[in-house]
């Protein structure tokens, strides 16, 4: 059986490992070896965290939807709550934008449920 040394795929191969770890520090984007370790952590990295994010804005909304619902006596449970009861059928991600660049409207969904709540 012939020898393969695997030179212009080695090399290529090598090539596309350190093309990914430009910008990394150190040895780590001039070494194979470090480099190859710290892309294949960072390919783990951005996988994981494209869906970590969906929770962390999710989390964001539902902060600024509490701060804005307690400014008008309710806790963030009780209005969603409230909205609930009263048929009000808005996301998360548009009641957020509504507490900060709408506080009437917000103010007066947070009425509604405040109403239904009581009644």
């Amino acid at each position: 059986m012939a020898r393969v040394k695997g030179g212009f795929v080695r090399a290529r191969r090598r090539k596309r490992i350190l093309k990914l770890a430009k910008g990394y520090f150190g040895s780590k984007h001039r070494l194979f070896k470090t480099a190859k370790e710290q892309v294949g952590k960072s390919l783990m990295y951005a996988y994981r965290d494209r869906r970590n994010k969906k929770r962390d804005i999710r989390r964001l909304w539902i902060v600024r939807i509490n701060a804005a619902a307690r400014v008008n006596g309710l806790s963030y449970s009780k209005f969603m709550h409230g909205l609930k009861l009263a048929g009000i059928e808005v996301n998360r991600k548009m009641l957020a934008d509504l507490a900060v660049n709408d506080i009437a409207s917000f103010n007066s969904l947070a009425g509604v449920a405040k109403q239904k709540i009581n009644a």
